[in-house]
């Protein structure tokens, strides 16, 4: 596996720390795995120092699978509403400890009500 992977899934989820904020001090171990062609990149990405690892995530809290050409497809714009909309739609898969996908679901839903809010004083 190239850097580049790593660099990339880095990159990504400090954007989207970035669009949510109240999430940066999350200590949480996430697996990531890309379905390729033929083949599964399996990371390890720690929280909140936004580390990513070639490594088994044994201790991962939360698993987060989707293809390849996916991943690269959501980085490239790296918001967050397509990130929703991918989950929704099931081309992400999040799987996990039931209390931290609920506290990361109820920080977003909040984050994006801030956001429509703002908009809307505008």
């Amino acid at each position: 596996m190239s850097e580049d992977t790593r660099t990339l899934v880095a990159r990504t989820v400090r954007g989207l720390l970035e669009e949510v904020p109240a999430l940066k001090p999350l200590k949480l171990v996430v697996a990531v795995e890309l379905h390729g062609r033929g083949d599964v990149q399996e990371l390890r990405l720690q929280l909140p120092d936004v580390s990513v690892t070639k490594e088994l995530p044994t201790d991962a809290k939360v698993r987060v699978e989707l293809r390849r050409d996916e991943f690269n497809r959501l980085a490239e714009k790296n918001q967050l509403a397509d990130w929703r909309a991918a989950l929704s739609t099931g081309r992400v898969k999040v799987t996990g400890v039931q209390q931290y996908l609920q506290l990361i679901a109820q920080v977003v839903e909040r984050q994006e009500e801030r956001a429509r809010t703002k908009k809307a004083r505008h």
